[in-house]
């Protein structure tokens, strides 16, 4: 395995929600808050979804009811954690196991207010070359645009 060379990078939001409701929010209506530019699919995007649980996927399918799956589910813990792994190469394109996957780890933290959610891409060093151009378009300011559009979602649903 390649040495770790590419640091995490580690964004945050807090949002108006408990827990439970925000991990609810998070793997129970991914359509609500997903980036529309983050897709895999060659056709029009029709959904996506999170199978519950360790071993589960998350995925999407387009109109004529294609998937594509962005990675499989390593740990599930509702209100407090998920990791999953992110088939994706250096291209933005889809893997079709997790050979070269790097992982997301989203932890739900109960803060005053709310909830701290932080998503964090990890262990990017396994795209192999061009692994730094993924770090490079993943680091910026917290909470970026998916963690944006998240906190936007988890307001209108409560």
């Amino acid at each position: 395995m390649p040495q770790q060379t590419i640091a995490d990078v580690r964004k945050w939001v807090t949002v108006a929600a408990t827990p439970e409701e925000a991990f609810k929010v998070f793997t129970e209506r991914p359509a609500d808050w997903w980036p529309p530019s983050h897709v895999l699919l060659k056709k029009e995007r029709a959904g996506l979804a999170f199978e519950p649980g360790e071993g589960g996927r998350y995925y999407e399918w387009d109109v004529d009811g294609n998937q594509i799956d962005w990675g499989r589910i390593l740990e599930w813990v509702p209100g407090r954690r998920i990791v999953m792994t992110w088939r994706i190469n250096a291209r933005w394109e889809s893997l079709p196991t997790d050979d070269g996957a790097s992982e997301i780890e989203v932890d739900f933290e109960p803060v005053e207010g709310g909830t701290k959610v932080t998503l964090a891409h990890v262990k990017l060093h396994q795209h192999g070359e061009g692994a730094d151009r993924i770090f490079q378009a993943l680091d910026g300011p917290a909470p970026g645009e998916t963690l944006e559009r998240f906190e936007h979602a988890v307001r209108l649903s409560l």
